[in-house]
């Protein structure tokens, strides 16, 4: 491909596909282009997720993830009724199992209620069983808005409709290196090169490799943490009936082992969260040495695991430890044994960790004069994906009329 382009888009997840497809309703006539690495769509985070509708509930008010969870969901909802893909709001309970416990679910219920979430509310242990009969409870929120889909099938339909509209997406296209060419970037790939004149990285997991690759400044660096789940077995599934989760510790920036019914059946338990030994590490025994020897060598991973490294050593137990595993669900469901759960699936999570150890909570997108670097869109980007998109084409629009 010699042909000049308008806009390339590097990672073709959830949230560079819904930026193509945002482009591409808003002007057609753009020449735009998806290139990704792998042999298909929605490979990595987006393919490995637990298909959670988020609500918005857990976000800083006035932040881009609470604003962009809201709107998100809106458009998510929009789009999944008007292209048929099943989807279901089957509602969350957030659960208090002890007294120390109770203030955090006020401070749950007020970032909601701040977000603009209409009906969510406290509910005691009668209502919440009344809701889930096998949960541990002392109290409860109940959140109508959250649910499930399958984003597989959100990706597939974005992808789809962005080539009816002209867009080209291309497979096992790996982004290998930048070139400044006058007033464009030429891109060499595995599939050949070509000039563009904006750039977008939505490369998820790589973010901050292609970022630097386009001579942004960053002052962070992608950590993978992987989650890793469990399923219970058919003559357990009864058990549970919505989505079922803990409070959050406030001093670990995750939100702790869960209960997942998923759209096309079944209920997942977990995830954990464990640094992964590779960025694209779904295993526990899946190691790439110059990786992992980066995330340990980088210094905001080492302020970060001093801190937590309670906490890191015991999710890594529970990851080497069905047992312990299990204990940790029944802090929910204490029904739920031994032989309830087999091994399921991973995911692995790409969070921005700057050089003070401080997980970067918010989203975060980073502009130069012909890049649009989105850095950091960890959960709940999927549900979030067609409004981060909307924005990003905004942004993109702006500097493809201005050059022109």
């Amino acid at each position: 491909m010699t042909k000049s382009v308008d806009i390339t888009i590097v990672g073709a997840g959830i949230v560079g596909l819904a930026t193509g497809y945002q482009l591409i309703q808003s002007n057609p006539s753009l020449n735009i282009v998806i290139t990704e690495k792998e042999d298909g769509i929605a490979q990595h985070q987006t393919g490995h997720n637990s298909g959670v509708i988020h609500s918005g509930i857990y976000y800083k008010p006035g932040s881009l993830k609470a604003k962009n969870c809201r709107a998100g969901y809106e458009k998510l909802l929009a789009f999944a009724e008007r292209h048929n893909i099943q989807y279901e709001l089957c509602g969350k309970v957030i659960v208090a199992t002890n007294e120390s416990e109770r203030p955090q679910l006020d401070i749950i219920l007020n970032k909601g209620l701040q977000n603009g979430l209409k009906g969510i509310r406290k509910i005691g242990p009668e209502e919440t069983r009344e809701i889930e009969p096998n949960v541990n409870v002392v109290e409860a929120i109940m959140v109508p808005q959250s649910g499930i889909i399958d984003y597989k099938d959100v990706a597939a339909k974005l992808a789809e409709l962005f080539q009816e509209k002209g867009g080209v997406l291309k497979l096992r296209s790996k982004l290998r290196g930048l070139k400044k060419q006058g007033e464009h970037l030429v891109l060499e790939t595995e599939s050949g090169d070509w000039p563009t004149k904006l750039l977008i990285n939505c490369a998820g997991l790589y973010a901050d490799k292609i970022a630097q690759m386009t001579g942004q400044r960053t002052n962070f660096k992608i950590v993978p943490f992987r989650g890793e789940y469990y399923e219970l077995t058919k003559e357990k599934q009864h058990l549970v009936n919505h989505l079922i989760y803990p409070v959050p510790n406030p001093d670990f920036p995750f939100l702790g082992v869960h209960y997942t019914r998923m759209i096309k059946g079944g209920i997942e338990a977990g995830p954990n969260a464990v640094l992964a030994f590779r960025r694209e590490g779904y295993s526990r025994w899946d190691v790439y040495l110059p990786e992992l020897l980066e995330t340990l060598g980088y210094r905001g991973f080492q302020k970060l695991a001093a801190k937590y490294w309670r906490d890191g050593m015991g999710e890594m137990y529970r990851s080497f430890s069905k047992r312990a595993f299990v204990k940790a669900l029944q802090h929910l469901i204490p029904q739920v044994e031994y032989d309830d759960l087999e091994r399921g699936g991973a995911g692995v999570r790409a969070q921005a960790l700057n050089k003070d150890g401080q997980l970067i909570d918010d989203f975060l997108i980073l502009e130069s004069p012909s890049v649009i670097n989105v850095c950091n869109a960890p959960s709940p980007a999927a549900t979030s994906s067609l409004s981060i998109g909307e924005t990003i084409s905004r942004l993109a629009l702006k500097r493809i009329q201005t050059s022109v």
